[in-house]
């Protein structure tokens, strides 16, 4: 079973930066796809990133394309969400999911973090 922790929310006014951290424990992290997702009150859950297991391949929502950046430090099995230019939208908590090599959904997620951004 892998195992994901996040880290990093907080509350951060409109305009400001969070970098929100995932670290996967046991398994082989180098070899899956890592997402990021979002669920704000009384909303489903979204997508807001991805990075497959190479690196080769990212894609963002569009409503933060420009502002969110995802990356990953596979020697630290950590994966990385950069946010700037946060807007009171952007407020939810956060999880983070791997999917497994050949796998089309993602199997295992983690406890999420919460991100607050006043405005």
């Amino acid at each position: 079973q892998v195992q994901l922790v996040e880290s990093g929310g907080g509350l951060v006014q409109a305009g400001g930066s969070l970098r929100l951290s995932c670290t996967a424990s046991r398994g082989t992290f180098s070899s899956y796809g890592m997402g990021w997702f979002r669920q704000a009150p009384g909303k489903e859950r979204e997508f807001v990133a991805k990075m497959s297991a190479n690196g080769r391949y990212i894609s963002y929502k569009d409503s933060v394309k420009g502002r969110f950046t995802i990356s990953r430090e596979n020697a630290k099995n950590t994966v990385y969400l950069q946010m700037d230019s946060l807007k009171a939208e952007d407020s939810a908590v956060y999880y983070c999911a791997a999917q497994l090599l050949a796998s089309a959904t993602y199997s295992y997620w983690g406890q999420g973090t919460q991100v607050t951004v006043s405005s």
